[in-house]
């Protein structure tokens, strides 16, 4: 283990060359950011075989020191999975820029003008695991927002990130875009996090991407705003009035698509007045899922594993998923108060009433009618790309993207108004 002093010294040095770049960053012309981002873009296509090779390694490691499915899942690159981290880049430099955009605009009876304006946020520290696409992903959107990015992967991705990383910034700075813009912790010592946690004054934002133990550090310990991404607790809920065939492919595809991802369904409600309930576990089973249910639905489809309390509390991020009937729209939304994580729920349904009770009612970041949660993404948003689904209630919800990077600031024009002592 390094020596808590000298990490500690690291991440103040990074702090002080990522403010330096930020200022920079700030100043950058959109087409400026976006040729960089496409010269990035191009250096991680270029060296996808030294990234595979990299990931291999990670790949390897984990499966010896027994990450789970889900997990492996997630480290996993190929080379369809590197032309997609490429293809987010292009999209990112393809986007609008935010930085300078007007939101709004008012002028005074006295004539001043008020407008806010979009402006970077600074420097973003990002604390994630397992995702080496996330080093991409955040790299991308924090230098298209004009933010300089401090990033702190897992260990289990260590080569893959760094892989990665150096080639992103070959690329960018290529182009002309500032040296540290984005800069990766090069140790995996845990102190770092908390390094990075303690660095009020350098690090305006902090993100962390993870499992629930590393977002509970990092709210608890966290000296500088924190962005936070929970659990995906995701449910759907198929109502009674549900077309059968739609509501087969989006249970099936809401779990099993990909199952280690946050926008997985992980609990499946259905309708007492659902005329195919069996059907329904069926089609999961079938698929290869483990199946846990209550009381209720287990008499239905009897030889199901039994769901107990902790189930309905639990982001499996694997071919599991628990499953309960429930008396209608009313029912399916009380559960997902109790247990939800506020992060996506989906309706299935054919009466629009229902459908926009329930849409207007649970406090989700993201709330659908007939598709499936596996929606819950940046790309498919048109975001280009996500640095992570927001679950809270502040500053930015939902897919974080390049507006959820900015924050903003009031520019006053006047004509030389000033405010009279009798004017309170």
């Amino acid at each position: 283990m390094a020596d808590r002093n000298d990490i500690t010294a690291l991440i103040a040095d990074m702090g002080q060359r990522a403010r330096n770049a930020a200022v920079t960053l700030a100043q950058m012309p959109t087409e400026a950011k976006a040729d960089a981002l496409r010269a990035a873009a191009a250096a991680i296509r270029d060296a996808a075989p030294v990234v595979l090779e990299a990931n291999a390694r990670d790949v390897a490691a984990g499966a010896a020191n027994g990450l789970s499915p889900a997990m492996l899942d997630r480290l996993t690159l190929d080379e369809a999975r590197i032309a997609g981290i490429v293809a987010g880049v292009e999209a990112v430099a393809a986007l609008p820029d935010p930085v300078g955009q007007r939101i709004d605009e008012r002028t005074r009876p006295n004539g001043l003008n008020l407008s806010r304006v979009r402006v970077p946020v600074g420097v973003i520290g990002i604390v994630y695991e397992s995702r080496p696409n996330v080093t991409v992903d955040a790299a991308a959107l924090c230098a298209m927002a004009g933010n300089a990015a401090i990033l702190r992967g897992g260990s289990e991705a260590v080569h893959s990130n760094r892989a990665l990383h150096a080639a992103f910034v070959r690329g960018w700075t290529a182009a002309g875009g500032p040296a540290d813009t984005v800069q990766l912790v090069p140790t995996t010592d845990r102190a770092a996090v908390g390094a990075m946690l303690a660095a009020d004054g350098l690090i305006d934002l902090l993100i962390p991407r993870g499992g629930k133990s590393l977002v509970a550090r990092v709210q608890a310990e966290a000296k500088v705003p924190v962005l936070a991404h929970l659990d995906g607790i995701n449910h759907v809920y198929v109502d009674g009035s549900a077309d059968h065939e739609m509501a087969i492919r989006i249970v099936r595809d809401a779990k099993m698509r990909r199952t280690g991802i946050c926008g997985a369904m992980e609990t499946l409600l259905i309708d007492r007045a659902y005329c195919h309930p069996a059907e329904l576990v069926a089609t999961l089973v079938d698929a290869g899922c483990t199946v846990r249910g209550d009381a209720d639905i287990r008499e239905i489809v009897p030889g199901l594993e039994v769901a107990t309390a902790e189930d309905w509390d639990t982001e499996y991020l694997d071919a599991i998923a628990s499953v309960a009937l429930v008396d209608g729209v009313e029912g399916a939304m009380a559960h997902i108060a109790a247990h939800g994580s506020h992060h996506t729920d989906a309706i299935v349904a054919e009466d629009r009433s229902v459908a926009e009770r329930f849409l207007a009612q649970v406090d989700s970041a993201i709330v659908l009618w007939n598709a499936s949660t596996q929606f819950a993404d940046g790309g498919e948003f048109g975001l280009g790309a996500e640095i992570g689904i927001a679950t809270g209630r502040l500053h930015a919800r939902g897919p974080v993207a390049l507006e959820g990077l900015t924050t903003y600031k009031w520019i006053g024009r006047g004509t030389g108004q000033i405010r009279a002592q009798n004017q309170g």
